[in-house]
């Protein structure tokens, strides 16, 4: 077969397809519709949207509740305004960290917490990681 192809033209490299990286995407695939891993996501994002939704009424800190599926954020402001709060940001994420809950960061003005669960998280994890998040915003 090699011997078909044009001399000086490169055709093979490590990143393109091959028999035994077909079978692994196709065997993820599979597993994504037998588990329904894409209608658990669904479930996850709005048990986190609602648990997020519910820390932003305790909070005056949190000023935005965002996201799609269970790809979430929350936005950190100044309470009483819109402006961003990377220093509580920052103190969140820490004291997350510290007790067991590894979250993201983003956003422009660096107050923004991203939250992307496994597809498989149970909701008695996602209930422990809103018990941390409610702690560390109650120790601010």
């Amino acid at each position: 077969i090699a011997s078909a192809f044009v001399t000086g033209m490169e055709y093979f490299n490590t990143f393109s397809g091959n028999p035994v990286s077909c079978a692994i995407a196709m065997a993820v695939l599979e597993v994504v519709q037998e588990e329904k891993l894409q209608q658990n996501a669904l479930e996850t994002g709005a048990y986190l949207q609602h648990g997020l939704r519910q820390l932003a009424q305790q909070h005056s800190l949190i000023g935005d509740v965002r996201g799609r599926g269970a790809m979430m954020a929350i936005e950190l402001v100044k309470p009483g305004s819109k402006e961003p709060n990377g220093e509580a940001m920052g103190k969140v994420v820490k004291y997350a960290q510290e007790n067991g809950v590894l979250i993201l960061t983003a956003g422009t003005y660096g107050n923004v917490i991203r939250f992307l669960p496994p597809l498989v998280i149970s909701e008695e994890l996602l209930n422990d990681a809103f018990d941390v998040l409610e702690a560390g915003f109650a120790a601010l």
